[in-house]
């Protein structure tokens, strides 16, 4: 297996004392129980070098994989996550408020880029720091999310603005605050939890607690839609309507909850090599 990651991504962190590496993302615990199974893998850092293998997969942390890195994703057998090249919030959010529409509700905020452009950022910082252009130029400036009673109080430059987006504000009540849904899943394995923060912006390294709930069959037909064998969902139960909020190819692994985001690695691990028996099967049946 290939891992096509960015040119200036940084997929394992450098060895600690212990000649130990580390990884920000989730797919790092995965790879290790595939390499306990006996399979090969590569972390392929940008297109300056090119390996054959029997599958892939499109890993590049940016809000849209580039056309070079969707070309060369193809000249794979079979490559995952190929058809989630763009995640950006007009096409994955279910919450945009849309032109014309009334909404009387609260709204918020937010950069059409996945994570506020964080991860574009980043990318940017460490190619100027090795002497190279950015990959992502023209970059907005990085802002939080806000927060506005009715669509009547957003400022008016906030509309003039394409790299912004708003979504209708709709939190998940709870007794004790508010709820998100994280649904995490590769191929046909998976795992749905529900957290509870006190705050409305609810993040799972944030939570007072978890429990698990079922995935609903709109956010299936989402997947579906856009293409996802691998991956992340946020969404929340609003009037009986699962919303998603946003579609991430690349999660992460929050540090204080490392230890259970790795005791799930074998879970999904098995969906990969589902997804690759299918594959190959596929592949040698031509």
């Amino acid at each position: 297996m290939v891992v096509i990651t960015h040119e200036y991504d940084r997929f394992l962190s450098k060895r600690d004392l212990l000649l130990r590496r580390k990884s920000p993302y989730l797919l790092f615990d995965i790879l290790g129980e595939l390499k306990r199974r006996g399979h090969s893998i590569r972390i392929q850092q940008g297109l300056s070098m090119s390996y054959d293998a029997d599958i892939a997969v499109l890993h590049v942390d940016a809000t849209t994989a580039s056309a070079d890195y969707i070309d060369y994703a193809r000249s794979f057998p079979f490559c995952l996550n190929i058809g989630a090249a763009d995640i950006s919030k007009r096409r994955v959010s279910g919450a945009l408020v849309t032109s014309g529409e009334t909404w009387e509700g609260p709204v918020i905020v937010k950069s059409n880029l996945n994570n506020q452009g964080i991860p574009e950022a980043l990318l940017n910082r460490r190619a100027m720091r090795a002497g190279k252009p950015p990959p992502f130029p023209n970059m907005p400036i990085l802002q939080g999310y806000d927060v506005y009673e009715s669509l009547g109080e957003v400022p008016e430059r906030v509309f003039q603005r394409d790299d912004l987006v708003l979504e209708k504000f709709v939190p998940e009540r709870d007794r004790d605050g508010f709820a998100a849904r994280f649904w995490v899943f590769c191929g046909e394995r998976e795992r749905c939890t529900r957290y509870v923060s006190p705050n409305s912006l609810v993040k799972a390294s944030e939570t007072i607690r978890r429990e698990p709930v079922p995935v609903p069959d709109e956010m299936r037909e989402r997947r579906r839609e856009l293409g996802f064998d691998y991956g992340k969902f946020d969404f929340v139960m609003h009037e009986g309507r699962a919303i998603l909020l946003d579609a991430n190819k690349t999660p992460g692994r929050p540090k204080n909850l490392v230890r259970m985001f790795a005791a799930g690695a074998s879970h999904l691990a098995d969906g990969f090599e589902d997804l690759m028996r299918h594959a190959l099967g596929r592949s040698s049946s031509r």
